[in-house]
């Protein structure tokens, strides 16, 4: 029987949260250079790392890809606000 733990429901918010902002950029309510984009990106990719941590063995690609993808949008909220404040 499948028994889900609190992490478990962490890293699915996380998947919904990083699909959602790929289907809002696709839907273009989301702009792909925004601070809301990346925000989401981020804090979405930092909950499907969540049960990465607790599972008995590590997942290195996951690791890599989500570490990956939160210094990606880190990056992307840096050059959103950056590019804000150049403009301002």
């Amino acid at each position: 029987m499948l028994e889900l733990k609190w992490f478990d429901f962490v890293g699915f918010a996380g998947v919904l949260l990083v699909l959602a902002a790929y289907a809002g950029q696709q839907m273009r309510k989301l702009s792909g250079d925004s601070v809301v984009y990346s925000l989401v990106n981020l804090v979405g990719a930092a909950g499907i790392l969540i049960p990465v941590w607790y599972a008995p063995q590590l997942n290195w690609s996951v690791l890599f890809i989500e570490t990956a993808w939160i210094a990606i949008s880190a990056y992307g909220m840096w050059t959103a606000l950056t590019r804000k404040r150049v403009a301002a």
